[in-house]
C-alpha cells in the first residue's frame, strides 16, 4: 500500500518540493546570520536535518542555493516596482511614487534575511554572479530613469540626467532599507519610512503640487 502524504510527513519524509523549500529556508537564515562565505553545506544540512546526499539531490553546490534565493528575492522586488504613468487621471504622480516606495519597503521588511543577504553578501561571490546582480540593478535603474524622463517632459521632475537621479534615489533607498533591517525596524514602520522617503524626494527632484502631496498621504486602496 502506498504511503499517504500525511504519513510521509509523520515519518519525516517530505515531498520533493517541500524538502527543497525546507533546504532553501534554512540556508537563507544561515546566510543571513553567518554570511555566504562562512556558511558551509554541512551547516545547511545540519539545520535542515537531512543527509549531505539529500542536499545534492536538489542543489549542485552552495552557490546554487544562494543563487536561487537571490533570484527569487530579486523577482519579488522587480514585481513590486511599477512604472509610473504620468497621464493617469485616477492617480497622481505623487501617489504612484509613494506606492512604489511603500511596496519596496514592505517587501524588504517582510524578507529581512534576504534584504541583508542582498546588500551584504551577494556582491563578490564570483564574476558570473556579479554580472547577474548588475543586470538586475540595471533593470531597476532603467525603469526608474524612464519614469523620471517622462516626468521631466511634463515638468514634474527637476532637470538633470535621469539615470544619475535614478542612481541617487536607489542609493538612498538601499541605505534606508539596510539600516531598517539591521536595526530591527518593525514591519509596522513601513508607512513611516515610506513617508520619510517620499518627503526626501519631494524636497529634491520631484516637482509636485500641494494637491499631489495631500493625495499621497491617503491610505492605499486594496
Amino acid at each position: 500500500m502506498a504511503t499517504s502524504r500525511s504519513n510521509k510527513k509523520k515519518l519525516g519524509v517530505l515531498p520533493k518540493n517541500e524538502r527543497r523549500q525546507q533546504i532553501l529556508s534554512v540556508a537563507r537564515e544561515a546566510f543571513a546570520k553567518r554570511g555566504y562565505h562562512q556558511t558551509t553545506i554541512d551547516d545547511i544540512v545540519a539545520l535542515a536535518g537531512v543527509a549531505r546526499g539529500t542536499f545534492y539531490l536538489y542543489f549542485e553546490d552552495k552557490r546554487a542555493v544562494f543563487s536561487n534565493l537571490v533570484d527569487r528575492f530579486a523577482g519579488q522586488l522587480s514585481m513590486a516596482i511599477m512604472r509610473i504613468v504620468t497621464d493617469d487621471p485616477g492617480r497622481s504622480v505623487g501617489e504612484q511614487v509613494r506606492e512604489n516606495i511603500r511596496a519596496i519597503i514592505a517587501t524588504c521588511l517582510s524578507e529581512r534575511a534576504m534584504t541583508k543577504i542582498l546588500f551584504t553578501d551577494a556582491v563578490g561571490v564570483d564574476p558570473a554572479f556579479d554580472r547577474k546582480l548588475q543586470t538586475f540593478y540595471d533593470t531597476v535603474v532603467q525603469l526608474l530613469a524612464d519614469s523620471l524622463k517622462d516626468g521631466q517632459a511634463l515638468g514634474i521632475v527637476a532637470d538633470g540626467e535621469p539615470r544619475v537621479l535614478a542612481y541617487l534615489t536607489i542609493g538612498a533607498l538601499k541605505e534606508l532599507l539596510y539600516q531598517a533591517v539591521t536595526l530591527g525596524f518593525a514591519e509596522e514602520s513601513a508607512e513611516v519610512l515610506t513617508q520619510q522617503m517620499f518627503t526626501f524626494l519631494s524636497g529634491g527632484y520631484l516637482r509636485i503640487g500641494s494637491a499631489d502631496a495631500k493625495e499621497s498621504k491617503k491610505p492605499r486602496k486594496r
